[in-house]
């Protein structure tokens, strides 16, 4: 039996993460707070959502891991401990522009790939509605 491949989400919210702090933005964590596991201050949470800032400023001891994502950081000037499951991760994106990266649920199809050109050269991307 095939081994199914792992998850891409944590590769591409450590990358994501990298990028923005190598450009000097501040990586902020859109987390659905109803999934099971997820550990934040409740007064944080607004319409079952937290968003988190990630930076290594922000954080004590930021662990980016393949399951869980977990730090301390200061909620109304209190230290506390937070800890997210992988799937709570709706998107990460940069304060200062917005630009960042969405997550599709577990399971959900990708976009199709791109078709070949019928002519033998290189492939051509089209939208998808």
């Amino acid at each position: 039996m095939a081994k199914s491949p792992t998850s891409r989400r944590p590769y591409l919210l450590r990358a994501m993460h990298e990028w923005m702090t190598d450009n000097d933005q501040t990586p902020h964590l859109v987390i659905d707070a109803k999934v099971t596991g997820v550990q934040v201050p409740p007064a944080s949470i607004r319409d079952g959502r937290v968003t988190l800032n990630v930076s290594w400023q922000a954080t004590d001891g930021l662990r980016l891991g393949n399951d869980w994502i977990e730090f301390t950081a200061r909620f109304g000037g209190v230290s506390q401990p937070v800890r997210l499951p992988l799937q709570a991760v709706q998107g990460i994106y940069a304060r200062e522009t917005g630009q960042g990266m969405l997550f599709q649920e577990e399971g959900e199809p990708s976009p199709p790939a791109p078709e070949p050109d019928q002519s033998g050269g290189r492939p051509k991307l089209r939208v998808v509605k």
